[in-house]
């Protein structure tokens, strides 16, 4: 009975979908987060009469054969980098990334993570960090006597200082784009390790060709759509219940076997 077997692969993956559909839904709050979608591939094909094969000595062919598939397996759990909601917060630290690019942030082993998260903060010597205290690359510090700081589209950080007129130049922010944005490893924490399927990191200034813009005082909201997701729920949770009703109608089936005289 095959169908016991293929059927408890559907199960499984269906197991799968729902996990990865309850992550998107359980971070449908969280800022930059990237809905994720599980993607399935059908199994090995048993030949119990091979396509193709010839039928007779008159070199006729058998037209399509017979082949039994054996499941269902999982291909890839992909994220999907679309654009996220802005909202507008009035924070000074707070930039959403209006197009492509991710903030470099360097971790405390000193690897370079990357993120979409703006929810910045100051560290206690003014340098520009993430919520858990990873510095910002490349490194910008904030004067003590600063009244204000400005961070226009292109990512130039400007301070106005007590008593001068002009604001002061204190750094230049820089985005990371990457060929295959899905191929970034995700470590939680809203960050992202470059890994050799999504390429390296090329930087450059916000606002340049293929590069985003910064908006200050500013989030990106997750892209998860939750009527979708529920929807996705629902699907996944109907594809499991008739792969179970398989595995139950083959034990019938092997009971009906077993009673026969």
């Amino acid at each position: 009975m095959r169908s016991l077997s293929i059927a408890s692969t559907g199960m499984l993956a269906q197991q799968l979908n729902v996990e990865v559909i309850s992550n998107n839904i359980a971070n449908m709050n969280t800022t930059g987060f990237k809905r994720q979608r599980a993607e399935f591939q059908d199994l090995l094909y048993q030949n119990m009469n091979r396509t193709g094969a010839q039928s007779s000595d008159a070199g006729t062919v058998v037209p399509t054969g017979v082949q039994v598939g054996v499941g269902v397996r999982t291909a890839a759990v992909y994220r999907i980098n679309d654009q996220g909601n802005v909202i507008s917060t009035e924070n000074t630290f707070d930039l959403a990334i209006q197009g492509p690019g991710f903030l470099k942030v360097q971790l405390p082993s000193g690897e370079d993570s990357y993120t979409r998260a703006g929810s910045l903060q100051l560290s206690p010597d003014g340098t520009i960090v993430t919520s858990q205290g990873y510095t910002v690359q490349p490194a910008i510090t904030i004067p003590q006597d600063a009244v204000d700081v400005t961070i226009n589209a292109n990512g130039e950080v400007f301070a106005k200082i007590d008593g001068q007129v002009n604001p002061q130049n204190v750094g230049q922010l820089e985005l990371s784009i990457f060929f295959n944005d899905a191929g970034l490893e995700g470590i939680g924490d809203n960050l992202f390790l470059e890994t050799p399927a999504s390429g390296p990191a090329s930087d450059g200034a916000p606002g340049a060709d293929g590069y985003g813009k910064i908006l200050q005082g500013f989030l990106e909201t997750s892209n998860v759509n939750p009527v979708q997701e529920v929807t996705s729920l629902i699907q996944a949770q109907r594809a499991y219940e008739m792969n179970s009703k398989v595995i139950s109608t083959s034990d019938e089936m092997m009971r009906t076997m077993s009673t026969l005289r």
